[in-house]
């Protein structure tokens, strides 16, 4: 079967002698080569201000952190993503408030958002679901106009553009995941972006129990209780090298989705995702909307490639049982949207075979 998903990994001969110069240099913990992979993000994303940290989870638990949420705030998010998004929220105290979809797209509805502000509101978490960019001209203006701060969870969209310009300097956090399947692994690993700089140090700290690593530990102070957030050597190694790799492997994902995006077309019993004005995704999943799902689902997997709607809705968990309410366009979109294959694995002849196969019908 083709796999929805497939990490890609650099070549052995390439990464496997970097992993053992780490291994056995006597330094495994965090230190230069987990550094140097923080500095080619910064150059990657275009933004001065990036701090690498153990999982995607890890960075928007930070985000959340540095804007104080806690037992009696509310933080706007969506139910169309994976549970980390909105499991950060629940850890802090705070309640999430469910905003419905744009029924086209999945992705969070800016007017929907703009009727669950009350007095209680910290943040706005969005996502860039996969690799889809939400609509940041009309969510900027929100912000703007209510001083309530934006949470991108990026995870999905490493390489998507905003504006012309890679996500990652848009709002006052994004956050990042190299979980094993994402656009670039680390095999485990994340990142949070800041627009502001002066966002940085205390995230540094939190992300080291609340000590600076830049200073000696003997005159070193903790004035508030952090985590053990930082990455080790190891994964900083594996990033460097899979780092070199991302332009190009993102690129694969990227020509594969306009393909899709040409060829799906005025087919029956499809309806192709539109993108926001000035946004640019990246394509982690090749997202579309399909009449008749389980029998196009059985259909891919009679020519051998997986097709799936891939997450549960966040809504229905029981832990967020106090914040269910009607979200009618969630409704409409989750019964009918499908993910198909289109990373890097995806090759010429497999792409257009599974665009004929769509042709025919199911």
């Amino acid at each position: 079967m083709i796999p929805l998903v497939k990490p890609y990994m650099a070549p052995r001969e390439e990464l496997m002698p970097a992993i053992e110069d780490v291994l056995y240099s006597g330094y495994i913990a965090e230190g230069e080569a987990a550094w140097r992979f923080e500095d080619g993000l910064k150059d990657f994303l275009g933004n001065p201000n990036i701090l690498a940290v153990q999982s995607g989870t890890a960075a928007l638990h930070l985000a959340l952190l540095l804007l104080n949420v806690e037992s009696g705030d509310e933080v706007i998010s969506t139910p169309m993503t994976s549970e980390p998004t909105n499991t950060a929220i629940a850890i802090t105290g705070a309640k999430v408030v469910w905003a419905d979809v744009d029924p086209n797209t999945g992705l969070l509805d800016p007017e929907s958002v703009r009727k669950k502000i009350t007095e209680r509101t910290k943040a706005i978490m969005l996502v860039h679901y996969a690799g889809m960019v939400c609509d940041m001209d009309e969510f900027h203006k929100i912000s703007d106009e209510t001083g309530i701060p934006i949470i991108e969870d990026a995870a999905h969209a490493l390489g998507a553009k905003y504006q012309g310009k890679m996500i990652g300097s848009n709002s006052r956090f994004t956050c990042f995941s190299f979980q094993a399947i994402k656009h670039m692994t680390t095999v485990d690993g994340g990142a949070i972006a800041f627009s502001d700089s002066n966002d940085a140090t205390p995230a540094r700290k939190l992300r080291w129990f609340g000590l600076d690593k830049k200073v000696s530990r003997l005159e070193n102070d903790i004035a508030r209780a952090g985590y053990k957030y930082g990455i080790n050597n190891l994964t900083g190694i594996i990033g460097q090298i899979q780092l070199k790799h991302a332009p190009e492997v993102i690129s694969k994902y990227i020509s594969n989705g306009k393909y899709y995006d040409e060829a799906l077309k005025g087919i029956s019993g499809v309806k192709l995702v539109p993108y926001y004005e000035h946004t640019e995704p990246s394509y982690w999943l090749y997202t579309m909307k399909v009449e008749d799902r389980e029998n196009f689902i059985k259909m891919m997997a009679g020519i051998g490639v997986t097709a799936s709607p891939l997450h549960h809705r966040s809504d229905t968990h029981s832990v967020f049982a106090e914040s269910r309410c009607d979200l009618p366009n969630m409704e409409e979109w989750y019964s009918k949207y499908v993910h198909i294959p289109c990373g890097w694995w995806v090759d010429e002849e497999t792409i257009g075979r599974i665009v004929e196969a769509i042709k025919r019908g199911w």
